[in-house]
């Protein structure tokens, strides 16, 4: 199976990092779309079919929680996973957003081999 991931952060520089490190992965990837914004991440998802989605807090327009909670609050998305990258890395925040159902939380700085071990955890993905 190969995977649609959508990367939503308003930095375009975080954004290609951030599909770079995942083709270099070796998770079967199908396509990444990328949103600078919460609510152009919520057009994304209302578009096409979705696997991930990897998104940042602090956006403008809308925010990452603004995003998160929409994606609750719809049938259709509430059980796509989330996994919040953001340089916020306060411990009441992480509670807030697992409470919510976000899958994992990566704090910024990151590693590609954080990236990439966490997407395997929450895609499932194995390695023949």
């Amino acid at each position: 199976m190969a995977y649609t991931i959508l990367i939503v952060d308003d930095s375009k520089t975080i954004r290609a990092i951030l599909t770079k490190t995942l083709r270099l992965t070796g998770i079967p990837i199908n396509a990444i779309h990328e949103a600078g914004n919460g609510q152009e991440a919520l057009d994304c998802l209302h578009a096409d079919w979705i696997d991930l989605v990897l998104t940042d807090l602090n956006m403008p327009v809308m925010t990452g929680i603004e995003l998160i909670n929409a994606m609750v609050g719809d049938d259709l998305l509430k059980d796509i996973p989330v996994v919040v990258i953001s340089t916020d890395g306060s411990s009441t925040r992480i509670e807030e957003l697992k409470a919510k159902g976000i899958r994992e939380y990566i704090q910024k700085p990151f590693t590609p081999e954080a990236i990439g071990a966490v997407i395997e955890t929450v895609l499932g993905v194995t390695h023949e």
